[in-house]
């Protein structure tokens, strides 16, 4: 057992890898040839994928792996009383996220082949989304937040380079440069968050903080002296910051529909498989910490935080996803508020639900950003064919649904795996992976809200119910609207379907999306609960925390409620968008709501507030404080003054210069001119007053010599 251990962690190192090196040969050497390019990349996400996929069947067999988890550690920075280590980690919760992580992401790679053929910059494509690869895998297997942050901290930096990846298109670098700025709030914080962790603990080791009962009671009873709160409360609320930004919560959700600048298989990276992921995944992590903190000093301060966060968000982002008409745009909207609902079962305790709906989530919104890449793809293509007997100047957005419609018979194989990605995103009953989470999180708030009378789960089961109803309206609009009718542009009328490399990714996540949700049936359900058994996924990713959370009793009010309200919504958006579908030219339904609609197309204003109060006075700063004051007075009057110093300076060496230097050489020179003068009276020219000059010398030195001794005689 000892050997295979080992094995397996060492396995385990090895997948960040893969890509990273990928990542690097492409950079360096493969950038010239495109299929070398995606042949690198692909084949080292499918290596990474099956190294992932022996670890996590193997991990299925461990007993208790939550308390004896695979791992390994090695000493890395000698700081403090115990060095900091680099190590890996898989318990329960790595393990089912080792299984999803590389699956989704291989899906998106392939796919990429066929979505960027042509485009001039293919091979730095590859090579980034294998950079953005290696850093998710890197966080998941991390065994610290030292390891983990600097995953989340690469990432940040691929995905701000894959959102500007059209550089050349102003709206994508300003979404690039939205997304590294406002991700960059939350990440402070985080990083706070990790050192003040590590000042309490002396370690940043999972294991060591989360799975150690003497530890935890030590935070939460320890007082941080800020609002009240026990150092476990505060940490939490730190780390908690930084899935903010980087899972796009409100207030710093507004890079994220901006983000949908980049191409598609990035959007589909970000939203499943890597970023906002990423921090979802961190606050499940940290989730004991959070626990601790509930039952110390500032009491539930800190659920309270996360679930009505999470909650709001949800709500908010579903309103505004139902007025949105890019169809990226709607799936990044719900995308917030799917993390939201996540957040919000964190939140009011329900620990198995937020992981159970993070990988379910993973695999259908993979499988509608992909699917919303084909419409785009074939949209395009589809202007491209519509030929000459149309104008090109007309207004064209490929991602714009009002100029699409019709898709269905054009598309079938998109159609069908879209509506199934649809379908799971509203929680359509029974028969697809997005219920069976769903209906968990609702059960959970539920149970807590009318079973135990509990105000916050109630506050969470209103928002996240209401949050359903309009998921389940803005998905039929969404699929109405680009795939039923007739075509309202001549590009859709001309489109096509996309090639077998970006269809069968789409084939392949849509049988997850339909089928994933059984792992997690409830044992008591009627019929479904008898045929699958055990609650799989509950009872083994619960065993991830100290005390393994009991799976609630069967009721079957939460469940027929959630059916109701996802057939709610859907039947909604039917009857406003699929009974009679929008012909072209024909406005928005939804119009007629007048200000509401308005209010809810301008994302509640946020982002206009936001230019307002931010960015507009850091401008005025930059022009008026920084470039005016700091640049002409301060700056440019201490660089004047100091060039007038040195100019009255340089004047003062010049006089010394014309008084001492320039006045000793020429006195020097006119002395040697003047004696010149003098002694040139000697030169006659006649030998015989030479010969004189010689006598006299000779009988000078023979007085001198004859007479000096007589003189010193005396």
């Amino acid at each position: 057992m000892e050997n295979q251990g080992t094995i397996l962690a060492l396995l385990t190192a090895l997948i960040p890898w893969p890509p990273f090196i990928a990542f690097g040969l492409i950079s360096l050497f493969a950038n010239r040839w495109k299929r070398l390019s995606h042949t690198l990349a692909i084949g080292s996400v499918a290596i990474s994928f099956v190294l992932s996929q022996v670890v996590f069947w193997s991990a299925l067999r461990i007993e208790h792996l939550g308390e004896h988890p695979i791992a390994a550690r090695i000493p890395w920075l000698p700081v403090g009383a115990r060095p900091l280590e680099f190590g890996v980690l898989v318990d329960p919760l790595g393990a089912v996220m080792l299984f999803m992580v590389p699956l989704v992401s291989l899906m998106i790679f392939i796919y990429s082949v066929g979505y960027m053929a042509g485009d001039p910059h293919y091979s730095r494509f590859f090579a980034l989304l294998s950079l953005f690869e290696a850093a998710m895998l890197l966080l998941v297997v991390a065994d610290n937040l030292l390891m983990l942050f600097i995953g989340w901290e690469v990432m940040g930096f691929c995905s701000y380079a894959l959102i500007g990846f059209w550089y050349r298109k102003p709206s994508a670098y300003r979404a690039a440069v939205k997304a590294f700025m406002t991700t960059r709030v939350g990440d402070v914080l985080m990083l706070l968050g990790i050192a003040y962790l590590y000042a309490q603990t002396g370690t940043l080791n999972f294991h060591d903080i989360l799975r150690n009962p003497e530890t935890l009671k030590v935070l939460a009873e320890t007082p941080s002296y800020v609002a009240g709160l026990s150092v476990a409360a505060l940490a939490s609320l730190l780390l908690f910051a930084g899935t903010v930004g980087k899972s796009a919560q409100f207030p710093l959700h507004v890079w994220l529909p901006d983000a949908m600048e980049g191409p598609t298989p990035v959007s589909a990276m970000i939203h499943a498989a890597t970023m906002v992921s990423a921090g979802v995944y961190t606050t499940i992590r940290m989730f004991p910490l959070l626990q601790a903190g509930q039952h110390g000093l500032g009491g539930e301060t800190a659920f309270w935080v996360v679930a009505l966060i999470g909650a709001f968000t949800a709500f908010m982002a579903a309103t505004m996803g139902v007025a949105q008409n890019d169809i990226k745009r709607v799936l990044a909207y719900s995308t917030i508020s799917q993390l939201g609902y996540m957040l919000a079962a964190v939140g009011i305790g329900a620990y198995v639900a937020a992981a159970f709906h993070l990988i379910t989530h993973a695999f259908f919104k993979a499988l509608l950003f992909l699917g919303s890449g084909s419409v785009i793809h074939a949209m395009e293509h589809g202007r491209h064919h519509a030929g000459h007997g149309h104008s090109h100047e007309e207004p064209f957005d490929p991602n714009d649904m009002l100029q699409m419609g019709g898709l269905a018979r054009r598309m079938p194989i998109t159609f069908w795996t879209f509506l199934a990605g649809g379908l799971a995103l509203a929680g359509f009953p029974l028969i697809t992976a997005g219920f069976w989470s769903k209906d968990e999180i609702l059960g959970e708030a539920f149970h807590g809200a009318f079973e135990k009378g509990e105000l916050l789960p109630l506050l969470v089961f209103l928002l996240l119910a209401t949050a359903a109803v309009l998921t389940g309206f803005y998905t039929m609009r969404q699929i109405a609207l680009t795939f039923l009718g007739e075509p309202r542009s001549p590009a859709a009328a001309h489109a096509a379907e996309s090639p077998a490399s970006m269809t069968m990714p789409l084939i392949i996540l849509a049988l997850f999306a339909v089928l994933g949700g059984y792992v997690g049936v409830p044992e008591g359900f009627p019929v479904l609960g008898a045929l699958f058994g055990r609650n799989w996924f509950h009872e083994f990713v619960g065993g991830t925390l100290l005390e393994h959370p009991e799976a609630l009793p069967f009721n079957a009010v939460p469940v027929v409620l959630s059916s109701l309200i996802a057939l709610t919504g859907l039947a909604l958006g039917g009857l406003v968008y699929a009974r009679r579908p929008l012909a072209a030219g024909e406005p928005d339904p939804l119009v007629r709501l007048g200000p509401i609609y308005t209010f809810l197309r301008n994302r509640w204003y946020i982002d206009d507030l936001y230019h307002r109060v931010f960015v507009q006075p850091t401008l005025w700063l930059a022009e008026r404080a920084v470039a005016f004051f700091m640049d002409r007075v301060v700056i440019d009057g201490f660089l004047h003054g100091v060039a007038d110093a040195v100019w009255s300076m340089g004047g003062a060496l010049r006089l010394f210069e014309r008084v001492v230097v320039n006045g000793i050489g020429d006195g020097i020179g006119e002395a040697v001119k003047a004696a010149g003068r003098e002694l040139r009276a000697l030169q006659t020219g006649l030998v015989q007053n030479y010969l004189l000059v010689v006598v006299l010398g000779v009988l000078g030195f023979i007085v001198l010599y004859t007479v000096a001794p007589m003189l010193r005689g005396f």
